[in-house]
């Protein structure tokens, strides 16, 4: 009987067909319940309840859980798409063009540019988690592994050794993250977004270039990138 396909009954295929459209389906009800979550972050909170976010989809609190594990599944699973967001305007600056001021400032920029304009979603983000989010740290450790390949080409370029590249991109990172969350913490703002992003400016070049001169490696910060890494 279960022979359909070999038997000319097509009752396989109307049974694949059938899981393939529930498939769908179920991807379709998962994208919806994250971008309700999403919206409801942005415009309510960032500790919106799950039964806010099935008023928004129009649906009973239970069917959200149908299509995530727990709680836990669907706030990482919202810090992916988050991520999306994020990542989509991010990740451009970091294939960096122009100087190396400019890089910097453009990476910087971008990066509090999003964060002005989602700042409970930036803060969902950094809320704590059980174990700590995976989704987070691997976006924090994809960017400091393009980072130390950028400073490990240029290294390179030079003739010096790579091994510090991975550890100082890791401190970059750590720094820019630290530095931000402090300045958002500050309820008084004694620096505008744009005087945050130049003091980062400065701090990151101050960094990398106290590295360069470490190895007898002296750039000027107004060398394109290009023609540090060797595409230029």
């Amino acid at each position: 009987m279960f022979n359909a396909a070999k038997d000319g009954t097509g009752l396989a295929d109307d049974v694949d067909g059938r899981s393939t459209r529930w498939d769908a389906h179920n991807a379709q009800r998962r994208l919806e319940v994250l971008d309700a979550a999403i919206e409801a972050i942005e415009e309510e909170s960032p500790k919106v309840g799950v039964k806010r976010i099935a008023e928004r989809v129009g649906v009973p609190r239970p069917v959200v859980y149908r299509h995530f594990k727990d709680r836990a599944d669907l706030d990482e699973q919202i810090r992916a798409r988050i991520i999306e967001s994020l990542m989509a305007e991010l990740a451009p600056t970091l294939r960096p063009d122009g100087t190396v001021t400019e890089a910097i400032r453009l990476a910087v920029s971008t990066y509090l540019g999003w964060i002005d304009r989602h700042p409970r979603l930036h803060a969902f983000l950094g809320a704590p988690s059980e174990g700590g989010s995976r989704v987070v740290a691997g976006t924090k450790t994809a960017i400091a592994i393009r980072a130390g390949e950028l400073f490990s080409a240029v290294l390179t370029r030079f003739g010096k050794d790579t091994g510090t590249a991975p550890t100082l991109a890791v401190g970059l990172v750590g720094l820019v993250d630290a530095t931000v969350n402090r300045w958002l913490a500050d309820k008084r703002r004694s620096l505008t977004s744009q005087e945050l992003a130049e003091f980062l400016t400065v701090s990151i070049w101050s960094l990398l270039d106290g590295h360069l001169r470490a190895q007898d490696v002296h750039i000027d910060p107004h060398r394109t990138v290009a023609d540090l890494v060797g595409d230029g």
